[in-house]
């Protein structure tokens, strides 16, 4: 059996899909099942149980001599969240209670983090152990992700084969639920079908133009290839980027939803909100060369790929991956 935690979420879910296309249907998915607009994205999958995530250790306890692999993608994912008793509890907590299960059990594990942890990127971006307690993230949600990170690498006893994945900007299908915190791809979709107009953030530092703020954006189904690669590799244990390598500015992203629906472009400009405007991040790109040095060798898709299969493929007919 192959746990994914958050399976009824954006990534986990599309990894699920990835994982049966493989041949892996003998899966056991984990979350508060109670959000009913995620069920959705779990519809039509090959899937063996279904367990609520505060039940999880209880079953594992149970189980785990069948279990084979863990993702462990939950988390309280909103970057707004100031609430740090919430992100403790479900992005520390939890995760260090998965950590030390995954270790008695001796089960390999795969777990989220995040790009936030970089915060405002003036160490860069590279997934280095030696950097992880100099990181100054701009919010509590990377506080909490860094604060796992920091946490696991100074455990003495590790599973035998474990990966933290820092993931960039990640878009594709199956985000239908996220509201605030869906890519700006979903947004731009959605207020062109509605308006014809898009309208992005204006830049509130003066070393950026107004749409020229650059992300690095990575598309969900090059999220899942990583994952699978990391579950059939099991080895070179360690804390790994999840981007592209490559960051492109939100004109870029934009220009590109226009162009996969075939319309005129027409951006507009509105002040950031002042509750991220001093937790922006102007800039981001990952240091890919770790993970290519283990062996993964996969191109990325491009910004302009991505977005045309995500908008025809799944925005324009609403599907599902």
């Amino acid at each position: 059996m192959i746990v994914v935690t958050g399976a009824a979420g954006f990534i986990a879910s599309c990894l699920v899909t990835r994982l049966n296309a493989a041949n892996f249907n003998d899966i056991v998915v984990v979350d508060n099942f109670n959000v009913e607009r995620k069920l959705a994205n779990l519809k039509g999958k090959h899937l063996r149980e279904y367990v609520d995530r505060e039940e999880f250790f209880e079953w594992l306890d149970t189980h785990h001599e069948q279990v084979e692999f863990i993702f462990h993608l939950g988390a309280r994912t909103d970057t707004t969240e100031q609430n740090r008793d919430v992100l403790n509890v479900l992005n520390l907590e939890y995760s260090q209670k998965m950590w030390q299960a995954c270790c008695r059990y001796q089960l390999p594990l795969v777990y989220a983090s995040s790009a936030a942890t970089y915060g405002s990127g003036t160490l860069g971006y590279a997934d280095d152990d030696a950097l992880l307690p100099l990181l100054k993230p701009l919010n509590p949600y990377g506080d909490s992700k860094n604060d796992f990170d920091n946490w696991a690498v100074q455990q003495p006893e590790k599973p035998f084969f474990w990966a933290g994945l820092k993931f960039f900007n990640v878009y594709g299908p199956n985000e239908y639920h996220k509201n605030r915190m869906a890519s700006v791809i979903l947004h731009a979709f959605r207020q062109i079908q509605e308006t014809g107009s898009m309208t992005l953030f204006r830049s509130h530092n003066p070393e950026y133009a107004d749409g020229e703020q650059q992300r690095d954006f990575v598309y969900v189904k090059d999220v899942v290839e990583v994952c699978l690669f990391l579950m059939q590799t099991r080895r070179d244990s360690g804390i790994y980027n999840l981007g592209t390598g490559e960051a492109r500015t939100f004109l870029d992203l934009t220009l590109g939803t226009f162009a996969a629906l075939n319309r005129t472009a027409d951006i507009r400009f509105r002040d950031t909100p002042e509750d991220i405007r001093d937790t922006y991040q102007y800039f981001t790109q990952a240091d890919m060369s770790k993970l290519r040095r283990i062996g993964y060798d996969r191109p990325f898709t491009s910004l302009e790929a991505g977005i045309d299969d995500y908008v025809r493929n799944y925005l324009v007919p609403g599907h599902y991956y």
